[in-house]
Formats: structure tokens, sequence, C-alpha cells
């Protein structure tokens, strides 16, 4: 009978062996005693130890990029007779012998989603790229280790094996340790170090899927014949697995594919509630009958996961819905009851070390040597061929259960059982750091398409610097989740690029056609357009959608599957299409990456581009409340600070503190030009959709505040947009108002500046740190300032622009006081916006963290203050941080306005 049936049977048994107390703990009953007709409360405290202990482990083994499976193991170790078992009394009161039926069943249960996860991962399309490099890969990496473990075997059966266990059985079951690679933990090594787009990564993963489907034939092969009871019977269970493997992965794939079609799952790239039914009853009843052919149950759950359609994330989807069950709960309690089983204690000679020292060196060098000629016959190079043999070594996860099975069926012994476990522990710490010394991220040769492109270990180099006043017309946005769509859409319509001289009738509806925008979907068919009225084809936007990469089994899929993901991703289509219907020429592009690593996959996707300019959208905070008059019906928007830069009761700050984190550190590190929008809310005129949308720049002049200036005139060579510039002069109080320009200039006196930015990282998040002025600096600053405000403010200068700075309004400003009088004139400004058009103002504002031509600091803290005293909120560091200090101004006094944050790229300032 099966293992399976046979924990079925043992739990049924031991349940009416005793009754439970009626009155739990109030009438003295011991939660920790182990009562078969309510078990669930011991259960509970050995699920809760087990999952800490996990977690703890996991939390510091994560640092060094070990796989979890390192903590769950170890994590057992530290539980079992090796350490904690040494006190009097634990192992019998927290995991006496009565209870571990249930925890066993409960592990083989979730063992068998898992072994469903693992099959659904392996992807037989991977096997056709560089298939004669990954054959090779794969039969050496198998015929050799499977001969040594052979040989290995004769040496252990001699020393440590009873001889009443099947030579033959136990000389296959260490061939097959020694020979198998885990392919789920070689996955994810590959994700996190980012090979899955190298050379390497590529026969690695397509080599790890031929060697781990033969091991697990191989695997299947010595359990039916150790429980076969003779020769005959094994036969006819072999015959019995290859009748069902045959059925399950032809009409069996056939009916699940047809069966998602009709449901229209697949379509969706979603299973529907009745095909999640469905699989999971597929994944049971293919469990159930491996197992009472005299297989293991996992093998049926394995098969499962192989007929899974991958087409359009369908098998994503349903990896999603069951991964965080089975890793976080079902799989620490198999592999802790691995480390259970496992003592040490036993393992208490010289030779006992010895053979284990012994068998590390045979599974290790049989792999690495194997795999790593045959590479290096197929034209790799030493270090790639290392790469490739320190990855095809790792073990993990397959390989506890090929000992446990092996433990189960009585072929291993405690001792045997525990000298593997350490080798598998060994193996699979040491691949990560051997991959990393052999392959380093500066030798890696990324694969890289239109389609897929990411922050990987190569040089970041600047794109070419533009002047102050030249037109940008390739852009790059980030968009890293759904929320950011609506305020990356409302900022990429502004968005102009000067029409050519010869461009003076209309225009054909349709765009240029690149080869990337080519390759997207199709999209709705624009209606017929005017130059003059909308942005111009000359505006390309190279969209970057960023997905995190966790160790979830879904993220290891995506990052398998980017290339057909790129096409499907709901935020890529939507942006797509609006961009098509808006004229743009968009390219989408994916990166999937930890999160730690999203600012390098922009500095990296600008380079690759050669973007003029980086847009990153922060998302907008809707409310739902609706506030209308007679002509006006607003959207009400809260700040969307609220949760970053001070306290609220009732939001939660985590994720924003995180995001504003994100953006500071790619204001130090983009190599072009930044533009953060915050986007407070859409405003719309319910009888008056032609009004303009207003944008208003208070000038204090620095490299930010002219990027923000030319930038504001070319988004004016829209008709749709008009603009306001007021230059903003700081004097002393005793100064007149008259006085001239240059005087005030020579008189003003601003640390602050820096001429290039250092990057490093403070107590509470990324930072960058500016030296202070001297007087070259500071008198070509002012220079460039006055170059540039004469231009756009004299007649005979503005000439080329003249269409564009006709929608804009020139003033100055005298002040002893700039950032409180910027702040009144923009709150006067967005009040008139709203009164006049109904749209949001639009505030332009240079970050001026570099270079900054006055030190506003003080003040911004005395305005800080009178908000305090008059009942505002208390604000964070992080603002002018994030947003300088005329931006943390405007959040300060909630003034009702977008904003804008411009940074002029490095080779600028």
């Amino acid at each position: 009978m099966g293992e399976l049936t046979d924990q079925l049977i043992q739990v049924f048994a031991r349940a009416g062996d005793g009754a439970s107390e009626q009155g739990g703990v109030i009438s003295g009953d011991n939660p920790t005693h182990y009562n078969p007709s309510n078990p669930i409360r011991l259960w509970i405290i050995q699920v809760v130890i087990i999952i800490s202990f996990t977690q703890i482990l996991s939390l510091g083994l994560s640092r060094i990029r070990q796989p979890r499976v390192i903590a769950e193991v170890i994590g057992g170790v530290l539980l079992g007779p090796t350490v904690m078992g040494r006190i009097p009394g634990f192992l019998d009161t927290i995991f006496p012998q009565a209870s571990m039926p249930l925890l066993t069943l409960t592990s083989t249960v979730g063992l068998i989603l898992f072994l469903f996860l693992v099959g659904l991962e392996i992807d037989t399309r991977l096997m056709k790229r560089n298939i004669v490099a990954s054959a090779s890969v794969s039969v050496a990496g198998l015929i050799v280790p499977l001969g040594l473990g052979a040989a290995l075997g004769v040496a252990i059966y001699k020393e440590y094996i009873d001889k009443s266990v099947n030579f033959g059985y136990f000389l296959l079951f260490v061939a097959v340790a020694v020979g198998i690679t885990a392919f789920p933990v070689l996955c994810r090594i590959l994700t996190e170090l980012k090979l899955l787009d190298t050379e390497v990564g590529l026969v690695v993963l397509s080599a790890g899927i031929g060697n781990d489907v033969i091991g697990w034939i191989l695997l299947a092969l010595t359990v039916a014949l150790v429980n076969a009871s003779s020769g005959l019977t094994a036969l006819w269970v072999l015959l019995a697995s290859a009748g069902y493997t045959i059925f399950l992965l032809y009409p069996g794939r056939w009916a699940f594919r047809w069966l998602c079609i009709r449901t229209g799952s697949l379509e969706q790239g979603s299973p529907t509630p009745f095909m999640m039914t469905v699989t999971l009853f597929v994944v049971l009843a293919s469990a159930f009958f491996t197992d009472i052919i005299g297989v293991h149950a996992i093998f049926g759950g394995f098969l499962a996961g192989l007929i899974i359609p991958h087409d359009n994330g369908f098998a994503i989807s349903i990896v999603e819905k069951i991964e965080d069950l089975v890793s976080i709960l079902f799989l620490p309690i198999y592999f802790t009851l691995s480390g259970l089983k496992t003592n040490l204690g036993l393992l208490n000679s010289g030779k006992d070390w010895g053979y284990i020292v012994l068998i590390c060196l045979v599974a290790f060098a049989s792999k690495f040597f194997s795999c790593g000629i045959a590479a290096m016959c197929n034209g790799f190079k030493w270090r790639e061929s290392g790469a490739i043999g320190s990855l095809m070594s790792c073990k993990g996860l397959v390989e506890l259960i090929v000992l446990n099975i092996g433990l189960q069926a009585n072929v291993l012994n405690e001792a045997t059982f525990s000298m593997f476990v350490v080798h598998a522990l060994v193996l699979t710490f040491v691949t990560t750091p051997l991959v990393l010394a052999f392959y380093p991220e500066k030798y890696r040769q990324h694969h890289r398409s239109s389609e897929k492109k990411g922050g990987d270990g190569e040089e970041v180099t600047a794109p070419k610097p533009i002047s102050d006043d030249e037109v940008r017309t390739k852009f790059a946005i980030v968009l890293d989740k759904m929320d950011s769509l609506s305020s990356a859409m409302t900022f990429s319509q502004l968005l102009y690029a000067p029409p050519a001289p010869s461009r003076d009738k209309p225009t054909s509806p349709l765009p240029p056609i690149d080869e990337k925008a080519s390759e997207q979907p199709p999209s709705i068919l624009s209606s017929q357009i005017q130059t003059s009225d909308v942005p111009s084809p000359g505006v390309t936007i190279e969209a970057l959608r960023l997905m995190e990469l966790t160790n979830r089994t879904s993220a290891v899929l995506r990052s398998q599957e980017a290339d057909a993901l790129i096409y499907n991703d709901p935020v890529v289509s939507v942006f797509s299409t609006f961009g098509y219907l808006n004229r743009f020429k968009v390219s989408a592009n994916l990166s999937i990456v930890n999160y730690d690593e999203f600012p390098e996959a922009v500095a990296r996707h600008v380079s690759d581009t050669e973007s003029e300019m980086v847009i990153i959208p922060w998302p907008r905070g809707i409310t739902s409340v609706l506030e209308e008059t007679d002509e006006i019906q607003r959207v009400g928007a809260r700040n969307p600070f609220d949760g970053v830069f001070h306290r609220t009761t009732t939001q939660d700050q985590t994720s924003s503190i995180v995001y504003s984190e994100f953006i500071r550190r790619i204001f130090a590190q983009s190599p072009s030009d930044i533009a953060l929008f915050v986007d407070r809310g859409i405003t719309t005129l319910s009888n008056s959709s032609m009004a303009k949308q207003r944008i208003f720049l208070p000038f204090f002049g620095g490299p930010d505040d002219r990027l923000a200036l030319s930038f504001l005139v070319q988004l004016c060579e829209n008709p749709a947009v008009a603009a306001t510039v007021v230059r903003i002069v700081k004097v002393e109080p005793e100064t007149s108002a008259n006085a001239s320009v240059e005087d005030l200039k020579a008189g003003a006196a601003a640390p602050g500046g820096i001429l290039s930015p250092t990057f490093h990282n403070t107590v509470a998040a990324a930072d960058t740190v500016y030296g202070q002025h001297n007087t070259q600096t500071r008198l070509a600053s002012d220079t460039a300032d006055n170059i540039l405000w004469a231009k756009y403010t004299s007649p005979q200068l503005a000439r080329p622009r003249t269409g564009a700075l006709n929608r804009i309004s020139f003033s100055t400003e005298s002040t002893s006081t700039p950032l409180h009088k910027a702040v009144e004139i923009v709150k006067e400004a967005a009040a008139k916006s709203l009164a006049d058009t109904g749209r949001t103002l639009i505030v332009f504002a240079g970050r001026s963290r570099r270079l900054a031509v006055e030190n506003l600091k003080g003040e911004l803290r005395s305005l800080i203050s009178a908000e305090k005293s008059g009942g505002g909120a208390a604000m964070s560091s992080s603002v002018p941080k994030t947003l300088g200090d005329l931006g943390a101004a405007l959040v300060a006094v909630n003034a009702n306005a977008s904003l804008v944050v411009l940074q002029a790229a490095p080779s600028r300032s």
C-alpha cells in the first residue's frame, strides 16, 4: 500500500484513542499534551515554532544570498535531537512520536503541491535553446555522477548499511542522490544572480530540466523496485507508471488545455474558480494514483504540473494562488521533519566525518568537472564553464526529497541519512559563492532585446548631453505598478516636440512605425488629427516596466517568460494603447530584478535607450469624496505624501517610505535629466473641455531651474498648455526692491551646491550630498541663468520659439523671503487655475540639491513651524531630501497643485 495511504490510516486510527477535556485550559488541560481526538492545538504549536525558526534563520542567510531551504533544514536540525533535543523533555513535549503522523501527513500534502509547482516550472520550450550544449552538459552531468555515486555507495554499504538491505537498491539510491540536480533551487539562484538572460543561464536551465526529469524517472524506478514484492510486481508497477505518464502528458494535457480554452481561462491568463477546482482535483487524483500503484504520491503531483499550459501567463496565475501557502506553511514542515530525523550526534567519529567529506568531494567533483568540461567543449570560456559546473552541482530541495524517500523505504539508516543531509547543505551553500567567484558581473554577456532589458552588471554610460534649451524628443518613463498609469498618462499627454517647418498640413492619422512599436499588440486606430493640435510624432517614449523579483515561484516563472510577458502585461498594454492614440512612439521594455536594484535598472534603461529625460510618476491618491459646484466637478485628492512624510492614523506608511527612498536613489544614480511628477488628482470642467493646462514655475536659478524653464518652454509649444514664470530674486530686508539683479546677486551668499554629487546611504535612507559653491561655479551658474532668461524674455532672441513664448507670462519678484513668496504666489495661481479652467495647476520646481542659488533651509524650517503651530502635521526630513526645499514647502502648506520636480543630468551641473 502507498506511503500516503499508510499515513492517512495512522491518523484516523489514532483519532479515536482519547477524548478531549470540555473545559480546555480553564479546567486545567495542558495544550502541549497530544490528544488524538483534538490534535489541532499541539499541531499549531509545532507549526508556529517551525515557521518562526525558519523565518528568523532565512533573514540572516538571505543576506549572504543563500536559498530558503538552507534555513528550513538548519531549523529542523536545531529543533531535532542534535541541539534542542538535548534539552530534557523538549522532544517528548513539543514533538512526541504520537503526533508525528499528523505532522507527516500535512507535510506530504504540502510536498505534493510543491512538486506540482516544480513540474509547472519546467518548460520544455527552454530545452530548444542551445540544444547541443545543453544536451551534452546534461548527459555528462548524469553519466559521470551516477557512475561515481554507485562506486561511492559500495564503500558506504560495507561500512554503515545492514546486509538485509538490498545492495542494488542502495547503490541506485546513492547514485541518484549524487547525480540529481535541484532544479527549483537552481532557478532561484539563477534569478537571484541575474543569469537567466545569459548563455550560462540558458544552458544551465535547459540542462537542469533534462537532469531533473531523468532524475525523477530514476527515483520512481528505485521506489517501484523497493516497494515491489517481486520482480514481476516491479515490472507491472513500471508499466503502469509509464502508461499513466503517457496518458497524462498527451490526452490528459490536450483535455486540460481544451477545458482551459472553453472556460476562457487561457484567454484571460487566469484560472476561473471552476478551473482551479479542476486543477486541484487533477493534482490530488494524480498523487492518489501513483501512490496506490506503489510509486510515491509526490510523483503524481510532479506529473500534474507538466500538463499546465504556460500560454498568456496562465501557469503564473495558478502558481500565485497556492505558492504562499506551500512555501510558508507546508514546505517548512517537511524540511524541518528532515532536520528532526537528522541526528548529527550519531556522527561521532573521525571515520564518519571522513565519509562526509568524501561524499561532498565525489558529489561536487563529479558534477563540476564533467559539466564544466562539456561546456568547454562547446566553446565556453573557463569562467563560464566553471560557473556551469558550480551551478549543476547544486542540491537543495530535490536532494532532501530523495533522501527522505530512501529513509522511509528503509534503504538508508539514520547515520547515512544524516551524512547525506550534511552533504546537501554544504553543496547548496557553496553554489552561490562559487558562481560569483568564477563568473562575476563584469564578465557576463547578457542577451538584450527590445522587449527585455534590465539593470545588470554592465557599466552605465551617460546619454549624449544636450543644451538647456534643446528640444527633448526621447523620454524614459518608469511604470512599476498599476497605480502609476494614471499619473504617467496625465504627464505624458503634455509632452510635445515642435513640428518641422514642412509639417504645416495635416498629417497621416498613423504615426511612423518603428521596430519596437510594430511588435506591440494591435491597438484602436486614432481619428484624423492635426499636427498643430496634438503632440508631434517626433516624441518617443521608452516605457520601462519594473517587476520585483522575489523568492516566489511566480516571480521565477516571470523571469523565465519575460519575453512573452511584455505583450500580455496590462500596464504595458494600456500605456502602449494610450501612446498610440496620442501619437507617441512607445517602446515597451521589461526588467525583473530585486526591488533594491530598481534604480540601477532605471539607470541602465536610460543608458541603453539614450533617453534625454526620465519621468517618474508618483501614483496619485484619490479619496471618494466628490466636491461639486455650479461649474466645476472635482475629484477630491489627498496629499500623496500623507503616508510618506508625516504620520497619520489611517494609512500605512511603509510602502510610501520605501518608494520615496527608491526615488531618491534614482535622483542620485540616473545619468540623464529627471522629472518626478507628483499627481494631485484629475479635475475636469463640465462645460469647457478646451481649457488650457496651466503650469507655474518659480525660477530661482541654477541648473535644475534652468532645466525646468527650458522644459516648460518646450511643453508650451503644445497649444493646450499655458504657463507663468516668476523669477524670484532674494534681497536683504534693507535693500530696495528696485536694485539691479547684478547687485543683488553679488551680495547673496548661498551654500549648498556642488559640481558633482556623491551618493551614500544614511541611517534613514539613500541620499545625495553636495558640497559648497565657490566663486567660479557661482559666477558660471549666474551667467547661464541670465543668458537663458534673456533668451526667453527678449523678443529679438526668442523668434524661433515665438509660438510657445506667446503662451508664457514672465515676471520678476524681489523679496527678502523668497520661499514664502513662492508659496504665496503658487497658492494664488492654484486657486485662479481652478476657478478659471477647472484644472489643477502644475508647479515646476527645480530640486536644487546641487548648485542651489539660495539656501532656503532656514526659511523652510520657519514655514513648517508656522504650519505646525497652526494645526498642521509635522514633516520628516525626507521631504526636502526627496523634493528639494521648494517642493517640501508646497507639501507643507498643502498647496492644491500637482508638482513636477526636475533635476538636471550630472553632465550639465
